[in-house]
């Protein structure tokens, strides 16, 4: 297996060697994930027949020679379908989410996984929620398909630039920034951000890195806890603190590729102590945009919900919602809140606090989280 490949295409490959007959692949992008299964099926020797089935066009061959054409669009004729298939073929199914709450489909769905555990035979469902029945959860492979990554932002800017006939005076730090402060998007949200920056001013500079920037807020409209800032605030509105000026100005580079490369950890984080007013809040906004990256306020208060397990819930998901946009700075806005532990909230308040102070130690997205 090649180990350049990208990370869910060797998941897909296992899975395919390793005959799992349902594999679901959680993604709101759709045709990122079929040319990365089209690419694994046509790497086979010989190359593995795929098919492709949506509610509109019924089915069609994504990989392989055979014809399969037909036009069945209802989902339960299409599974009866999916049996007649080459016993080597993957079969992706579309919009399949729309029908999981027909117990027909369900139980189809089910019956297929069984009767075809030691075939070749393989379900794949794409859908843009990761809420699945829990019938079919036992009987399948989950796969979170994740965000695109740097190079292949990079390429599709490139693929952009050529067609527009613009020409990029971007450095070459600020290229960089500028695809990391696409990252965590979809690959088509990326590329609306990236035409929106090309015909503001009609070229691409690193001025463009806050147009990128400023296009990551509708991310966040998933959680009330997090709030995104704009940069306003630099070094000189900060009176003082030289040496965590000096220290943020040598690690300015942190997050970049070369510095990763090269084998240095980014920061993981900086405490920010003292009495109300003395510009703690301040420190943070300075701290981004002296590095130039997307500042989220999280408001640990707001954590905090009614009903059982509400509040961590929230703290997963405020958390991977930030580690999605990374690089970024995450700034934890009155975490004293989170040490109030109340004897009347069955351990909700401890249990908040732990899952902070454990993603703070364990995480690996570059995100600086002052406190």
């Amino acid at each position: 297996m090649d180990e350049t490949e990208p990370d869910f295409s060797r998941k897909l490959n296992i899975s395919l060697r390793a005959r799992e007959t349902l594999v679901i692949v959680v993604t709101p992008e759709e045709e990122r994930v079929l040319i990365q299964i089209k690419d694994v099926c046509e790497r086979w020797e010989p190359v593995r027949q795929c098919l492709g089935w949506d509610s509109v066009e019924g089915f069609i061959v994504v990989a392989g020679n055979k014809n399969f054409l037909t036009p069945i669009r209802d989902p339960l004729a299409a599974l009866d379908e999916v049996t007649k298939s080459d016993e080597n073929a993957v079969i992706v199914l579309k919009d399949f989410h729309e029908f999981w709450n027909n117990p027909q489909v369900k139980r189809k769905i089910r019956n297929f996984s069984q009767k075809f555990r030691y075939n070749w035979r393989t379900l794949v469902i794409i859908t843009p929620f990761a809420k699945i029945p829990a019938e079919i959860r036992d009987e399948a492979v989950i796969i979170h398909f994740p965000p695109p990554t740097m190079a292949e932002l990079s390429q599709d800017l490139d693929l952009l630039l050529s067609t527009s006939g613009i020409v990029s005076t971007l450095s070459k730090t600020g290229r960089e920034k500028l695809i990391q402060a696409a990252l965590g998007t979809t690959l088509n949200q990326a590329r609306r951000s990236f035409s929106k920056a090309i015909v503001t001013r009609g070229t691409l500079d690193d001025r463009d890195i806050d147009v990128i920037i400023a296009d990551k807020k509708d991310i966040l409209s998933q959680s009330d806890a997090l709030e995104f800032y704009s940069l306003t605030e630099n070094p000189e509105d900060v009176g003082g603190l030289a040496v965590l000026k000096d220290w943020l100005r040598l690690r300015e580079r942190a997050f970049t590729r070369e510095v990763q490369d090269y084998g240095l950890p980014a920061p993981k984080g900086i405490a920010l102590i003292g009495i109300p007013g003395t510009g703690k809040s301040l420190t943070a906004k300075m701290i981004a945009d002296l590095w130039q990256l997307p500042l989220l306020r999280l408001d640990v208060g707001a954590l905090f919900g009614s009903l059982f397990g509400e509040s961590e819930e929230r703290t997963r998901r405020a958390l991977s919602l930030a580690e999605t946009i990374a690089p970024c700075i995450l700034w934890i806005d009155e975490i004293e809140k989170a040490f109030a532990f109340g004897s009347g909230d069955a351990g909700t308040s401890q249990r908040v606090f732990a899952h902070l102070l454990t993603r703070t130690q364990d995480k690996t997205a570059p995100c600086l989280w002052p406190r």
